[in-house]
């Protein structure tokens, strides 16, 4: 599963992919918003964690690991 988080004020977004299924990562992401937690604790598929703070979150995206296409679209 591909992941993009968006952190207020800042340039760049984190984007990693995750063995976890979108459900799992739904889910962590509206308790820790919801919940009051401080941090959103993720991992991706290679074993790095990421720990964002909730309250710099501006937003985030969860999509499937698709191909990209090569050539051009008649």
């Amino acid at each position: 599963m591909e992941i993009r988080i968006a952190i207020v004020n800042t340039a760049r977004e984190i984007s990693f992919e995750s063995a976890d299924s979108m459900e799992t990562i739904e889910s962590a992401v509206s308790t820790a918003l919801t919940g009051g937690q401080p941090f959103l604790k993720l991992s991706d598929d290679k074993g790095k964690v990421y720990l964002i703070p909730t309250a710099t979150i501006g937003f985030v995206e969860i999509g499937n690991d698709q191909a990209r296409r090569v050539g051009f679209v008649a």
